[in-house]
């Protein structure tokens, strides 16, 4: 080999490890499901917020046992807010602020919170892209949806959760026959994670008592 050869392969080997200590240096999460595992990295950077939500309620063992209730190949597939009998689970932190303005966008494998019409109101339920949907960037008065993370490893798995056959169940469209469940979700990296502070407690304002 060359000396010119051997510099440009240690050139490659310190971007190549430049490359995969950032990665490292990011929080990843492994959802475990019944159809194999999905790793994906979250970008606390980016948005802040809703990785911290997601991984508190990873914490929490929210996601544990949930399915995925919402598949629409060529679209996406939606899980965290319903049990394998379709029963509701609630998330236990309320509703977070929409970071869909954080210049990362809806493309084939990133991780998105799911959301009401309220730009405001997602919680828990996210989706991951099972291909790149511009149309949910933000745009002028459309407020968009926020992407926090990426698979970086189980594509294979969300393709194939995609291609299951689905169906109406009662008020939801698009439901899987076969339930899909979510078996564990955990944290792999605890010390890439730190937790934002909580927010404090609204002041309690007791109303006067009338004189009589």
């Amino acid at each position: 080999m060359t000396k010119l050869a051997t510099r440009l392969v240690m050139v490659f080997a310190l971007l190549t490890a430049g490359f995969t200590q950032a990665a490292q240096d990011n929080p990843q999460v492994v959802l475990k499901t019944e159809m194999g595992d999905i790793l994906v990295e979250l970008f606390p950077k980016a948005a802040p917020v809703s990785v911290d939500n997601f991984v508190k309620l990873v914490n929490d063992y929210h996601y544990d046992g949930l399915i995925f209730h919402r598949v629409i190949s060529g679209f996406m597939i939606q899980a965290g807010g319903f049990t394998f009998d379709f029963s509701p689970r609630e998330s236990s932190r309320g509703s977070i602020v929409n970071e869909s303005s954080n210049g990362l966008k809806n493309k084939r494998g990133t991780l998105a919170m799911a959301r009401m019409n309220d730009p405001d109101s997602a919680s828990a339920q996210f989706f991951i892209n099972h291909k790149s949907n511009g149309f949910l960037n933000p745009k002028g008065d459309n407020k968009g949806y926020a992407v926090f993370g990426a698979v970086v490893a189980g594509m294979n798995v969300v393709d194939a959760i995609a291609a299951v056959e689905t169906q109406t169940l009662g008020y939801y469209a698009d439901v899987p026959v076969k339930p899909i469940r979510i078996l564990s979700a955990r944290l792999v990296n605890p010390e890439s994670w730190t937790p934002l502070p909580e927010p404090a407690p609204a002041p309690v304002i007791e109303k006067p008592v009338p004189i009589r």
